[in-house]
C-alpha cells in the first residue's frame, strides 16, 4: 500500500478509522479552539481521544478564515500515531528501527501543490502575510500571542550543506516576522551560530506546515546531528519524500505540504520571545532568541492549517516525542550498545516524554542494568532526569507497576546513582526561570536499578488458573469490563520450595489440616 501522498489523504484515513471529529460551528481560534481540544486530555481516557478539524474559524476581532484548522491529527493518541505510520501500535518500534537502518533519501521534483499560490513581494502583504494563517492561541489567558505549534523548520549547515528539519515553536510578532525558541544545543541554533562565526548576516530557513505524518514524526524525533530527517521520513514511508525548491531561499521543502513560510534568520540580533506554555506543564519564561524575517509564503489552494496541542502533559506533543524516543533508546540499547536482553522502553507521557524513562529487561547478569542506565542517560544531555530499569514482569506503561518495582526492588544507597552534567532544558525545578538554560542552572539524572538482585518469594496474588476462572464468572455476571493490570496473577520468583507448592495444593483441595498435622511434628521448643 502506497504511503499518504499528502495531509488530505491522511485526514481521509483518520475519518475512515473513526479518529476524527469535525466541528462545523463557528469557533474563535484565540479563545475557544485549543480549550475545546484540551478537554479530551483532561477529561477522557486515551482510547476516547480524537483528532479535531475546525471548519468555521474566526478570531477575537471577528475575522473569518478560509483555512480550516486541524489539531491532534499527528499523535492525538498512540493509535493515531500508528495510523500515520500505516501500522499497528505494537509495530511502531520496529518501523522506526527499520527506517533508521534503511533511510531513503528525498527526491527533488520540478513543482508541487505547496506552490499553487505564491505570495511574495507586494503580494505578501496584500494577502495579509502571516495573518492569512489561522494560528490558534494555545493557552488563552496566559500566552502573549498565537504561536505556530507544529512548525517543521528546514535549514542547512553553512559548512556542510547538511539539511536539518526540527520543530521549534514560533511566535507571531508581525505580519512578516516570527519569533523562534531555538536554544543551544538544538541543531538549527548550531547552524545559526556557524553562520554568525563565518560572517553571514543571516541563516536562510523555511517553515513547513501541514506535511505528511512521516515528516512530522522525524521533525520532533531529536535525531542525531547530521542524520537526514528527510531520509528517515522516507524510510518510514517506504518511498522518498518529494521536495521542491523554495522561491526565495536555498531550501528544499515537501512538495505536497499545505503551507511553507520562507525567510531569513538574522545573526546580528536576538529578540525577546515568550512566555509560552510548554511540555513541562508550566509556562516558560521570557528568552532572547532567534527571529525570522518572512520573505514569501506559498500554499496549496484551499489549504489546511495543522497544529499540535502541547503544553500540559499528557498531550499530542508528549505522544509525538515519546514514541520516537521509545524507539531511539530501544535501538541504542539493543543494537548500538549490544544489550539484547532489553525488551522494551517507555518515556512516560506525564513527564512530557522527557524526564521519566522506564526500561524493561530480562537481565543475564548484574552489570546489564547499569550498562543500560548509563547509556540511556548519555543519549541526549537535555532529557532523562529519572531513568529506571525493571524486570520483565513489570508493566513499564503502568505507573502503579513501576512504583511497585521501585518500592521492593531498590535500596537507595545501593541501587541509585545521581549523574551530574545534564542540561535542565525548560525544567523549572532546576533554577528560577531567569536562570534556566544558563551555567548557573546545571541539571542531573537519577538512575535507578529496580531489578531484583536475588530470588524472591512468589507474587502475592491468586495463581493464574484461579484468576482466569474468576474472570470468567465476572463476565458471566455481566459486571463492568475489566482492564487487567500487570501483574494480575501470582507466580514464582525463585524462592519457592517443593514443600511450599505441595502445601498450597492441599489448601485448594480443602486438605489444609494435613499441613497442620505435619507442622505439629516440627515444633520448636522455646
Amino acid at each position: 500500500m502506497a504511503y499518504y501522498k499528502d495531509l488530505r489523504e491522511y485526514i481521509k484515513a483518520l475519518e475512515e478509522n473513526n479518529h476524527l471529529v469535525r466541528i462545523t460551528r463557528k469557533i474563535n481560534k484565540d479563545t475557544e479552539l485549543m480549550p475545546l481540544v484540551r478537554w479530551q486530555y483532561r477529561g477522557l481516557s486515551e482510547a476516547d481521544r480524537k483528532a479535531f478539524l475546525f471548519e468555521n474559524v474566526t478570531d477575537a476581532k471577528g475575522k473569518k478564515y478560509d483555512m480550516p484548522v486541524l489539531v491532534a491529527a499527528y499523535a492525538g493518541t498512540k493509535k493515531i500515531y500508528a495510523l500515520g505510520l500505516m501500522c499497528d501500535p505494537n509495530e511502531i518500534m520496529d518501523k522506526w528501527t527499520y527506517a533508521r537502518a534503511n533511510p531513503i533519501e528525498p527526491k527533488l521534483v520540478a513543482r508541487g501543490p505547496v506552490q499553487e499560490e505564491i505570495h511574495m513581494g507586494d503580494k505578501l502583504l496584500e494577502h495579509g502575510g502571516l495573518d492569512e494563517i489561522p494560528v490558534p492561541i494555545s493557552d488563552p489567558g496566559f500566552d502573549n500571542a498565537p504561536y505556530l505549534s507544529a512548525p517543521f523548520w528546514v535549514s542547512k549547515d553553512p559548512e556542510t550543506g547538511v539539511v536539518n528539519v526540527g520543530t521549534y515553536r514560533a511566535m507571531l510578532k508581525s505580519q512578516t516576522r516570527l519569533g523562534i525558541l531555538c536554544l543551544h544545543p538544538q541543531h538549527m541554533r548550531q547552524q545559526w551560530q556557524k553562520c554568525k562565526e563565518m560572517g553571514y548576516s543571516s541563516l536562510p530557513a523555511a517553515v513547513v506546515l501541514g506535511a505528511t505524518p512521516n515528516v512530522a514524526y522525524c521533525s520532533v524525533a531529536r535525531l542525531p546531528f547530521g542524520v537526514s530527517e528527510y531520509g528517515i521520513a522516507g524510510g518510514l514511508a517506504g518511498a522518498p519524500v518529494e521536495l521542491v525548491k523554495c522561491q526565495t531561499v536555498d531550501i528544499e521543502v515537501p512538495a505536497t505540504a499545505e503551507t511553507v513560510i520562507e525567510g531569513e534568520i538574522p545573526t546580528d540580533y536576538l529578540e525577546r520571545e515568550g512566555p509560552f506554555g510548554e511540555h513541562t506543564g508550566y509556562t516558560t519564561g521570557e528568552y532572547f532568541s532567534l527571529y525570522m524575517n518572512v520573505k514569501c509564503i506559498t500554499h496549496r489552494k484551499n489549504t489546511i492549517h495543522a497544529a499540535f496541542i502541547s503544553q500540559f502533559p499528557p498531550s499530542e506533543s508528549s505522544v509525538l516525542r515519546g514514541v520516537a524516543q521509545d524507539a531511539a533508546i530501544y535501538r541504542l540499547l539493543r543494537h548500538d550498545c549490544n544489550i539484547p536482553t532489553v525488551l522494551d522502553v517507555h518515556w512516560h507521557r506525564e513527564s512530557g516524554s522527557n524526564q521519566w524513562c522506564v526500561i524493561k529487561m530480562k537481565k543475564n547478569n548484574e552489570a546489564q542494568p547499569w550498562q543500560a542506565l548509563y547509556a540511556a542517560s548519555g543519549y541526549n544531555p537535555g532529557i532523562g532526569k529519572t531513568i529506571i530499569v525493571v524486570d520483565e514482569d513489570v508493566d513499564i506503561y503502568d505507573p502503579d507497576s513501576v512504583i511497585w518495582a521501585i518500592c521492593y526492588g531498590v535500596q537507595p544507597h545501593r541501587d541509585t546513582k545521581v549523574i551530574p552534567g545534564k542540561l535542565p532544558a525548560l525544567d523549572p525545578s532546576s533554577a528560577p526561570m531567569d536562570k534556566i538554560m544558563t551555567e548557573a542552572a546545571p541539571g542531573s539524572a537519577l538512575l535507578i536499578n529496580a531489578t531484583r538482585k536475588w530470588p524472591y518469594p512468589s507474587v502475592a496474588l491468586p495463581a493464574r488458573e484461579f484468576m482466569e476462572r474468576a474472570k470468567k464468572i465476572w463476565e458471566e455476571e455481566k459486571l463492568p469490563k475489566l482492564t487487567p493490570k500487570v501483574p494480575w496473577h501470582g507466580y514464582e520468583l525463585g524462592l519457592w520450595s517443593e514443600e511450599n507448592r505441595e502445601e498450597a495444593k492441599l489448601a485448594v483441595k480443602g486438605e489444609h489440616y494435613q499441613t497442620g498435622e505435619k507442622l505439629t511434628k516440627n515444633r520448636l521448643k522455646v
